[in-house]
């Protein structure tokens, strides 16, 4: 076989890696349009995501605007196809998620540093599978990326459910 030529099996993978990313992203339940989820990181909830401190050590004004601008961050980088045409614009939602966090983190005061440092670490390992992706497009770097998205997308959750103690308007209502 050619360098470069994609089988049938290698074709049928990469389809089902891109559309494990557009259920990730949110984009399951027949909907195709990105504006219909507004946010499947914090759509769901974590029991064990709670707030390690007291709510009020941070200005709650300064920290609702913070989760709301990480949360539309969150959401442009799920609303993206993975291909390796895309990896500028991927890096380029990944760093808005990394200053929304760093904003977030700086406001927050110590407050959820587990949840933050768990989404920091979980970026971190999308940034490289992107790197990843941009240097080798292939199968099995489309499926890193979509891999670490979901990493991203659980640790998203954690953070925006700890943040909703503070912010009720961090998550969007159950009825999306």
């Amino acid at each position: 076989m050619k360098a470069g030529t994609v089988t049938g099996t290698a074709r049928r993978k990469l389809v089902l890696a891109t559309c494990g990313l557009a259920l990730l992203a949110g984009c399951g339940s027949g909907s195709t349009s990105p504006a219909s989820s507004p946010s499947a990181a914090a759509s769901a909830t974590s029991p064990s995501a709670t707030s390690p401190s007291a709510a009020g050590s941070a200005s709650s004004s300064a920290l609702c605007a913070d989760a709301a601008a990480l949360r539309a961050s969150l959401d442009q980088l799920r609303n993206i196809s993975v291909q390796a045409g895309a990896v500028n614009q991927i890096t380029t939602n990944l760093n808005n998620v990394k200053t929304a966090l760093t904003t977030l983190v700086t406001d927050a005061h110590g407050q959820f540093q587990a949840q933050t440092s768990a989404l920091s670490a979980a970026l971190d390992t999308l940034k490289t599978a992107v790197r990843s992706l941009g240097a080798s497009p292939g199968v099995s770097t489309v499926s890193g990326v979509v891999s670490a998205l979901g990493k991203v997308n659980t640790a998203a959750q954690n953070l925006l459910a700890a943040v909703n103690t503070d912010c009720p308007s961090a998550s969007p209502s159950s009825s999306a």
